[in-house]
């Protein structure tokens, strides 16, 4: 049932009571900091074994080259992650899925610790990040519904933002004070934060089995993914998320900023890689306290057009601060769109479809980030980092204006209900 319009959205002190969502909410917040600690100082050690031999360019390639490995097994298991997702209990996905992250951190911990760690080890390992991914993410975002009233769940989804956003700023924060020890303290780091993860889901109580549908397995993946062709909104909300990531991800190649040609080295490669967070952090703030309450398709699409806007002057500074300011106003922009984009695509989505949706979305999320990882260190190649990085904010608002033509359901969506 919809809200009433003349009534207020729930607050976020109806949030607080629900004890489950809250241990949930922990997790994401340990388990986001974990991966970023892991992303950060996976990108670093990487570009600094690449540069022992090879120049900036072949360098940056390299860093992209994570992003490549981390993504082909998110496309290549999104079907059967969904399906799972659907099928077994959510809640213990996310514990075995935590568990393997925990043992590969200390293993990459132990080679780098002994003089092994070399840019092949740094792949594979970023292989089976994004193998262990691929199971998380669609079980983590569709467990998340189920432990809190429907009535709570647009407040619910500007909290797990939120929490995620909170373990982006100080993940890489954290993760420039630990490289700048040495590499293999932040992978350490990485472990023990999956391993407080792990305690966290262990003691949320409410049933997490989804009901099951009826059917074989590969029915219900193409059923999934019939779902979300029919669901234009859904479609486009993803499809969107992909295209402007995909061409104006900027930060995959913040390393190569830092280093060669802003020169201020690993504490400033923390700063600029913590900002976006900041400007999303402060976005999901706001949105806690003051909903979107109208015209939500015009705050999304303004969203991906400004986060265009701040790649390009990012592209374009020659100062730290500017850089800084950039990236905050990216990552701004960035959380508006998104939160715009995840909460259409969960109050459309049934429960027992959300984990399949979830994975659809996650391939999609995963081709923007990682395959977008790869993309910025092939142009940056050919056009140099700058180039790359104005190149890919001229594409996202190309994308914009595009996407605002084909999908017009999504640029008319008004309420978040």
């Amino acid at each position: 049932m919809a809200q009433d319009p003349d009534q207020p959205p729930p607050s976020a002190r109806a949030l607080l009571r629900q004890r489950d969502y809250l241990f949930f909410w922990g997790s994401r917040v340990t388990g986001g900091l974990a991966g970023q600690v892991q992303s950060v100082t996976l990108g670093w050690h990487m570009y600094l074994l690449a540069r022992e031999t090879r120049g900036v360019g072949e360098s940056a390639f390299m860093v992209g080259m994570i992003g490549l490995a981390a993504f082909i097994p998110v496309l290549l298991l999104t079907l059967p992650a969904g399906e799972t997702a659907d099928r077994y209990d959510r809640k213990r996905i996310l514990q075995l899925c935590f568990g393997a992250e925990v043992i590969v951190a200390l293993s990459l911990a132990l080679a780098t610790g002994a003089g092994r760690a070399t840019p092949t080890l740094l792949l594979v390992i970023a292989f089976l990040f994004g193998t262990f991914r691929a199971f998380f993410s669609p079980a983590n975002t569709a467990m998340g519904p189920m432990l809190v009233p429907r009535a709570l769940l647009p407040k619910a989804i500007v909290w797990n933002a939120l929490a995620w956003q909170m373990a982006s700023i100080a993940g890489p924060a954290i993760a420039g004070g630990l490289i700048a020890v040495s590499t293999q303290t932040g992978y350490f780091a990485a472990a023990t934060l999956y391993a407080v993860a792990i305690g966290f889901t262990t003691l949320i109580r409410l049933n997490t089995q989804p009901e099951v549908n009826a059917g074989s397995r590969w029915a219900l993946m193409k059923e999934g993914l019939a779902y979300v062709w029919r669901q234009k909104i859904v479609f486009g909300a993803i499809s969107l998320d992909l295209c402007a990531v995909l061409l104006g991800g900027a930060t995959a190649l913040l390393p190569v900023f830092a280093q060669d040609v802003l020169h201020v080295g690993a504490n400033g490669f923390g700063m600029m890689r913590a900002s976006p967070a900041i400007g999303a952090t402060l976005v999901a703030l706001w949105l806690a306290i003051n909903p979107i309450r109208a015209r939500a398709g015009h705050f999304m699409f303004g969203g991906v057009a400004i986060f265009g806007l701040a790649t390009i002057a990012f592209g374009l500074s020659q100062w730290l601060w500017v850089s800084v300011a950039a990236l905050i106003v990216l990552g701004g922009a960035d959380m508006a769109s998104v939160f715009v984009r995840q909460t259409l695509i969960q109050l459309v989505t049934p429960d027992p479809m959300r984990g399949r949706v979830a994975a659809v979305s996650t391939v999609f999320i995963g081709a923007s980030n990682e395959l977008g990882e790869f993309e910025s260190g092939i142009v940056a190649r050919l056009l140099g980092p700058v180039g790359a990085a104005i190149f890919g904010g001229v594409g996202a608002l190309v994308v914009t204006a595009v996407w605002a033509k084909l999908f017009p359901d999504l640029r008319r969506a008004d309420r978040l209900e």
